[in-house]
């Protein structure tokens, strides 16, 4: 600094006051309360902001470190919630791999400074393909409602169709962020479920299909954990009808159940957070789509994928694919517009399926299915709860029924949490039609002990 008394933030770029004199006077203005004179008046804050005294850094860490703990969390916790993000055991080479300099420091990559991402992105595409038995894969999105989201206006654009049907037994949340996603171009239609079996109710969705139906979307296991046996003749009905079937999928099951691609899937879509990424508090999610390598989906991608090709010099190059369908090639007339992208989560899943392989994954889905067995066996021992509440297989989530217990999901949850665990998802607020359930999680993760003391504990309780 040129002079002592001026002020510059440490942390805020350009703060020095002589930038700032720089800066108004290259935009030819006194100050910066001109660039405001299109706010009223009225809704100015002219007063002095009431903040505390500013902490130095050491202080400002202490102060931050104590309020974070006073959450609890999964690592302190016996946790069975799930709903979208589920707790399973991360191997420590995906930190160590998604945390190497050349992959965490820069956002996309280009030719001149790659060092690898490029070709870790394709290997992503490619282990992803063959997990959900796809030919095309794309870079990474935020989340599994964005990559739904994206895959019906796909779907709409392909078929040249404005309606799109979905269950009802889908995340509330991923339903309105789909719905805002595909408004105003494309309508919303939902379908009911069967109430003993939770299963799409295939009567009433003949009755939904026409003419202009550009897709049918259903996830698979579904948001409640059953596991939707009727896809091949859910895809049928779409195709019949001029429509294409999108499945949405969690990747952890895909080591024993069959992948949508044969039960009629055209466009295949999911969450790769189950594939060596830590649970975050509003991170940690990454959305995938896959296709066929047939022009007319692959043109409607609107994200970047990457390719490989042979040089002149006998090489092998990766780059992108089709980069003339994005909004980063045509700002105007591109498909959608993309911004950011978690492509660090797509090199993240492609080291956890590359350690596993597909004998891994087996094992996964396998244990999967036994523990979740064993806990819906148990809490069924317990007198006024039935688990699972549909006549359904399920795959890692499903519903516990609380109703004849005379407790509330509330005040169950609250005695697990005084006694060191997780309780499973209210659904009686988002889904009151099933009164006082829950929904509950088990992976890979959760012992025999850790199980017997939650059916312990609400035992003890109701």
């Amino acid at each position: 600094m040129t002079n002592k008394h001026l002020y510059s933030h440490p942390y805020i770029p350009n703060s020095h006051p002589n930038i700032k004199r720089q800066m108004l006077d290259e935009i030819g203005i006194d100050s910066i309360d001109e660039l405001f004179k299109v706010i009223p008046e009225e809704l100015h804050f002219n007063e002095t902001l009431n903040l505390p005294k500013a902490l130095d850094e050491f202080r400002l860490k202490r102060h931050v470190e104590a309020i974070l703990e006073k959450n609890e969390s999964a690592d302190d916790m016996i946790n069975f919630l799930g709903a979208g993000c589920w707790q399973h055991f991360v191997p420590a080479v995906c930190d160590e791999v998604n945390q190497r300099a050349e992959f965490l420091n820069d956002y996309a990559g280009k030719t001149y400074e790659d060092f690898g991402r490029w070709q870790s992105l394709f290997e992503y595409q490619s282990l992803v393909g063959e997990l959900v038995d796809m030919d095309i894969v794309n870079n990474p999105m935020y989340d599994w409602a964005q990559a739904a989201a994206t895959s019906i206006r796909m779907a709409g654009r392909i078929t040249g169709r404005t309606e799109f049907i979905i269950p009802k037994a889908i995340h509330p949340e991923k339903l309105v962020i789909i719905k805002n996603y595909c408004a105003p171009h494309m309508t919303l239609i939902q379908v009911d479920y069967e109430k003993d079996s939770g299963q799409i109710n295939l009567a009433e969705l003949k009755s939904k299909l026409s003419k202009n139906t550009a897709a049918i979307y259903f996830e698979n296991p579904s948001f409640l954990g059953f596991i939707e046996e009727q896809g091949q003749e859910i895809s049928d009905l779409a195709h019949e009808h001029g429509a294409l079937s999108v499945v949405g999928v969690d990747p952890s099951s895909l080591g024993v159940l069959a992948p949508p691609a044969h039960y009629g899937a055209d466009i295949v879509c999911g969450e790769l957070q189950p594939l060596g990424m830590h649970m975050n508090y509003g991170g940690g999610q990454a959305g995938f789509i896959a296709t066929r390598d047939e022009k007319k989906y692959v043109e409607q991608y609107p994200s970047r994928m990457f390719g490989i090709a042979p040089t002149i010099e006998g090489e092998y190059v990766f780059g992108d694919v089709m980069m003339s369908r994005t909004s980063m090639r045509d700002r105007i007339n591109g498909n959608e517009f993309i911004g950011t992208m978690t492509a660090l989560w797509g090199i993240t899943a492609g080291v956890y399926l590359s350690l596993l392989g597909p004998e891994g994954m087996t094992e996964l889905g396998e244990t999967i299915f036994q523990k979740s067995k064993y806990a819906m066996k148990q809490l069924s021992t317990i007198p006024g709860v039935k688990a699972p509440l549909f006549k359904s297989a399920h795959f890692k989530e499903f519903i516990v029924d609380f109703n004849d217990t005379g407790k509330t999901v509330e005040e169950i949850n609250k005695y697990l949490q005084e006694n060191g665990i997780f309780g499973g998802l209210d659904l009686s607020k988002i889904f009151p039609e099933l009164g006082e359930c829950a929904l509950y999680c088990v992976t890979e993760v959760h012992s025999k002990e850790a199980i017997d003391h939650l059916v312990h504990t609400i035992n003890e309780y109701v």
